[in-house]
């Protein structure tokens, strides 16, 4: 779904996308009409598909083909693209969840986009880290998107408060606000990517690593958000909900603030008596780099050895698709952030109500910057300690030290 970028589907068993990537790595051999040029994505719903064909349209106007833009639904777009990888029929431009990218990289069936002289000069360092794999460039972003903390202004003001900064301070604010059946907190803690997601800003930010996952820096961060929990800021019903649920929480008024990501927009303005504003999500101490996943779609080029002249026009076509321009009316529209840094300047100005999340991608990094394709092994043992720590049958610590040792024993079965 094109609102939920960050939650890529789950990934295909390694074995399966080994076989279908060393084809596509060999190229897109189908013969293709040399005036149609194809690009697939995830985008369709309403009103996103036709604001893509409208863009697509104009960029093919320019350079002078015909654009068709193939949209599958989001949960099957890695396995069509695998199975049309098997059969030689890739797109020219492929649309990915930049989790996705490292699994179509990691084989050669990608073409770096530097080589197609498209350039990174103005992008931040998360948006390049978001759209690489192992260092190399491959996937170019139109708008990205991260966490923010969005808080009840009205509540805030009520009860005398500030948005809080600091874990400290949450943790104060939210003990101002937590009255009756109302919690000063909503978050996701499911075991799934949801609250995978949301974990990973009180690790990184504290500087934790999901490659040392009983680590102290880890623990204190498990610790800090399962008191939030244990001590009633939070609901215990965390642990069961999506980040939708978290939204419907806060709109309802079950919640004053929520960890959360611009995706909601859309649910949010269908409530216009709330009013809310969203500040970057707090640290452990005043001064700390704020460090959330960035969520989003990358536009890759497969590899054509049959006709590498196809490459570069497909590149052309994501030059004019993601220029600053083109990232500011997609932004605008979709509630997401340009990546160009001149784009999110005037981004800032245009939708104030969001300027904290032009700040927040500054400092996020990608899920898979450091562990490429192993992030579903990663994901798959954060969320296990999540659930085991918030629902009280382990400690934090045990928890992640049990988390730590999964990783390890499956990393080595695949070696």
């Amino acid at each position: 779904m094109r609102l939920l970028p960050h939650r890529p589907p789950p990934a295909l068993p390694l074995t399966a996308a080994t076989v279908a990537l060393t084809l596509l790595a060999t190229g897109c051999a189908a013969e293709r009409d040399p005036g149609v040029y194809t690009i697939m994505n995830s985008g369709t719903d309403e009103p996103y598909h036709s604001w893509d064909q409208e863009v697509m349209d104009r960029c093919g106007a320019e350079n002078g083909v015909q654009v068709q833009q193939l949209s599958v639904p989001a949960d099957q777009l890695v396995p069509k693209a695998l199975r049309m990888a098997s059969s030689g029929s890739l797109p020219d431009v492929l649309i990915i969840d930049g989790s996705d990218l490292p699994q179509f990289a990691e084989t050669g069936g990608l073409v770096p986009l530097e080589e197609l002289g498209l350039s990174t000069a103005t992008l931040s360092e998360g948006a390049i880290s978001f759209g690489s794999h192992e260092g190399v460039y491959y996937g170019a972003a139109r708008s990205v998107n991260s966490l923010g903390l969005f808080y009840n202004v009205d509540i805030l003001a009520e009860a005398g408060v500030e948005p809080p900064r600091t874990w400290a301070e949450l943790r104060e604010t939210a003990a101002a606000l937590t009255e009756g059946d109302r919690y000063g907190l909503a978050i996701s803690a499911l075991a799934t990517e949801d609250g995978v997601y949301q974990f990973l800003p009180w690790l990184w930010s504290n500087g934790g690593d999901e490659r040392d996952l009983d680590a102290p820096e880890a623990v204190e961060a498990l610790e800090f958000v399962t008191s939030l929990l244990d001590d009633g800021l939070a609901s215990r019903s965390a642990v069961n909900w999506t980040q939708a649920d978290v939204n419907d929480q806060f709109i309802a008024g079950n919640a004053a603030m929520m960890v959360n990501g611009p995706w909601q927009m859309p649910v949010l303005r269908e409530h216009p008596d709330l009013e809310w504003a969203v500040v970057e999500i707090p640290v452990p101490e005043a001064g700390a780099t704020p460090v959330a996943p960035i969520g989003g779609e990358t536009y890759t080029i497969p590899r054509n050895s049959e006709n590498p002249e196809r490459e570069e026009l497909a590149a052309r076509l994501v030059a004019c698709l993601t220029t600053p321009e083109a990232q500011l009316d997609w932004s605008t529209k979709g509630s997401n952030v340009p990546v160009d840094a001149e784009a999110a300047e005037r981004y800032r100005e245009e939708v104030p109500q969001l300027a904290a999340f032009v700040d927040q991608v500054q400092t996020a990094r990608s899920r898979t910057q450091n562990v490429g394709t192993d992030w579903n092994v990663y994901s798959q043992a954060i969320g296990t300690a999540l659930q085991a720590a918030l629902t009280g049958e382990a400690s934090p610590a045990d928890a992640l030290a049990r988390a730590q040792a999964q990783v390890e024993s499956e990393l080595r079965s695949r070696s």
